[in-house]
């Protein structure tokens, strides 16, 4: 397997990703720490709106990671919160008020669809978007069926790329890398080896880039090259 230029600058910019996670990961621990000082005990409100947010984005988190960060909601709370928005969209009762009536499940699950193929898409463009196929739907309307899906509005939802997107955009041109070592029999007695591999996500092959006693910077810079090069 050889692994082009762009899959190479791919798998530094995806470790860079990465490490920069990390780190915003962790800056957003010490904050909430610090928001939790401030707080002294007192119980924090949250509307509507914000719970059915906080439970989209923690829902995606999952347990494990929502007990990472150490956040100003427990995760019990977030998973409850995110069971109830459930709950909700799919309660059958008719819910009217001021002679308005809801809009249908199958015109909501369009919007959000919409929405999420379309990160960029504003209300106005939505709007548009649902008109050409027979839809109409006011800006607020749209507003609100985003805010009820957790969905930020744009451009705030174009500006990050969740990570499953962008693997998904990329995964024919992306390989990763890592060491793995092996122990070998020799007449001296057992040596240890470490070897660099790559493995391209599409299909799974994988390719030894070198094999080495101690790993050092000229060897790996040997090896990038060797790369970039096939």
């Amino acid at each position: 397997m050889s692994v082009a230029p762009l899959q190479f600058l791919l798998l530094v910019f995806a470790g860079w990703v990465n490490r920069r996670q990390l780190e915003i990961v962790e800056f957003l621990q010490e904050e909430n720490r610090v928001l939790r000082e401030q707080l002294g005990g007192r119980r924090l409100r949250f509307t509507d709106a914000q719970h059915r947010r906080l439970a989209a984005k923690g829902k995606a988190l999952g347990r494990r990671v929502l007990d990472q960060l150490g956040g100003l909601v427990t995760p019990d709370t977030i998973l409850r919160w995110y069971r109830e928005l459930i709950a909700n969209k799919y309660d059958g009762t008719a819910r009217r008020g001021g002679g308005r009536s809801g809009t249908a499940a199958s015109l909501q699950r369009l919007v959000v669809q919409f929405a999420t193929q379309n990160p960029t898409w504003g209300y106005t463009r939505l709007r548009g978007a649902l008109g050409n196929i027979g839809h109409e739907l006011g800006r607020n309307t749209i507003k609100r069926i985003l805010a009820e899906h957790g969905l930020a509005p744009a451009p705030k939802r174009g500006k990050t790329i969740p990570w499953k997107t962008f693997l998904k955009a990329h995964f024919g041109v992306i390989a990763a890398t890592d060491f793995f070592t092996v122990e070998v029999l020799t007449f001296t007695g057992l040596i240890r080896y470490v070897v660099l591999f790559v493995i391209d996500l599409e299909s799974r092959r994988v390719h030894i880039a070198g094999v080495v006693r101690q790993p050092h910077a000229a060897w790996i810079q040997q090896v990038a090259r060797n790369l970039v090069a096939s």
